[in-house]
């Protein structure tokens, strides 16, 4: 072998000793260099299906935040915000906006639940109520 071959082996040996600290790839620690982590958000506001609902989530490791929002029928607005973690598992706080508002008359229903003036209920002839002897 030449000087340059040597010196060149040398080289290298001492570059990967230096690149891996006490001997060992990552110094006895268990870490992820590959640690899970995202951010989205989307939402709808379709005023012709009055579909109206947001949401949003950040990870980060083995942490989630987030929250969403949703119109519902009673004009309410539900508001949830949760939490997830590897220690504290998934948390929720519900909240609600405004005041549930329903119609002041339903209108009158025939017998078994058919005909009537204004709505019409169904409610008794499902496969599990109607005709099971209970």
């Amino acid at each position: 072998m030449n000087t340059f071959t040597v010196v060149l082996y040398v080289s290298l040996a001492i570059t990967a000793a230096l690149a891996y600290p006490n001997g060992h790839e990552d110094g006895g620690k268990d870490e992820d260099h590959q640690a899970p982590g995202y951010h989205y958000a989307y939402g709808v506001h379709d005023p012709h299906t009055k579909d109206h609902k947001s949401q949003e989530e950040h990870r980060d490791h083995d942490d989630v935040k987030g929250s969403y929002t949703i119109h519902d029928p009673d004009g309410t607005k539900r508001i949830v915000e949760y939490t997830s973690g590897k220690h504290t598992g998934f948390q929720a706080v519900v909240t609600r906006e405004g005041h549930a508002q329903h119609p002041a008359h339903y209108g009158k229903h025939g017998k078994e639940g058919h005909g009537g003036e204004g709505g019409t209920s169904y409610v008794k002839t499902t496969h599990w109520g109607h005709g099971s002897g209970r």
